[in-house]
Formats: C-alpha cells, sequence, structure tokens
C-alpha cells in the first residue's frame, strides 16, 4: 500500500469500530479488549489519529495520545494493519502525532515500546535515555506483567 493513498484523520468514528478492533486484535499487547472496552478508551484518549485507505475506505493505522498539552504527552496504541507494516504507515502515524498542533508545546513526549522498534522511534528524536527515570507498572493483564 502506498502512503499517498492514505489519509490521516482525528478521529475513529463508529463506523471505524469493527476495523480498530481488527487493528488490536493484531497487536499483542492490545489483543482482547471488548467493543464497550475500545468505546472508552476512545473516549477516554486526548488525541487520536487513524490512517484511512481512501479506495477501501479501511482503517489500516492508528495511535492515541493521553495529554495535559504542556509537560507530557504519552503516545499508546501505534498499530499498522499486519498487512500494511514496512509500507510507511507507522512513520506516518508518528508525523502526525509529533507535528500535531496540540502537541506543539508539551515539554516531553513519551512512549513505551520494544527493544526492537527503538530504532524507529530515534527517528523522531525519541530516546532510552530519560535520565534517572524507570517505568514501574501496576498491572491485572499478564500479557503485560512480563512473567
Amino acid at each position: 500500500m502506498e502512503v499517498s493513498e492514505v489519509e490521516v484523520r482525528d478521529e475513529v468514528g463508529a463506523d471505524y469500530l469493527p476495523h480498530l478492533m481488527d487493528l488490536f486484535a493484531s497487536a499483542w499487547w492490545t489483543a482482547g479488549p471488548t467493543v464497550s472496552d475500545v468505546t472508552r478508551i476512545l473516549a477516554a484518549s486526548d488525541l487520536v489519529v487513524a490512517l484511512i485507505h481512501r479506495r477501501s475506505g479501511r482503517l489500516v493505522g492508528f495511535a492515541r495520545v493521553i495529554t495535559d498539552e504542556v509537560y507530557l504527552a504519552v503516545v499508546l496504541d501505534v498499530i499498522v494493519a499486519p498487512g500494511s507494516r514496512g509500507s510507511g504507515l507507522g512513520a506516518m502515524l508518528m508525523d502526525a502525532i509529533v507535528g500535531h498542533p496540540r502537541l506543539a508545546a508539551v515539554r516531553s513526549i513519551e512512549l513505551v515500546c520494544q527493544p526492537d522498534l527503538m530504532p524507529f522511534y530515534r527517528r523522531w528524536g525519541f530516546s532510552e535515555q530519560v535520565g534517572r527515570s524507570r517505568l514501574m507498572r501496576r498491572t491485572s493483564d499478564p500479557l503485560l506483567s512480563g512473567t
């Protein structure tokens, strides 16, 4: 799929919910939520970026951000449809996020990723050098507990 065949939107309407469910099912960290869960996730996210394939109308990429628009923004759930990975759509998502006007004045944009994706995110200035900070987690999700 060509990047030129995709448009960026800042919302995911109810008609794209089945597509978003498919995207969530394709990633290990988002697999398993119900439609109700995903509806609540969308409502509670401050910024949503959706990639829609122009011809098919299919949602092929998604990411969301939680932010106070001053000090911190946390990028979550950067997902590209399995058949479209490696085509530049992930970069398109990240360009839309870091270039979004609502995040222009934010002092720190953060995300959590797997080690193999660190080179990808470095292209936008992300670094594993976070001072003395360490990620801590309290979870009931065994996929996220690392055990």
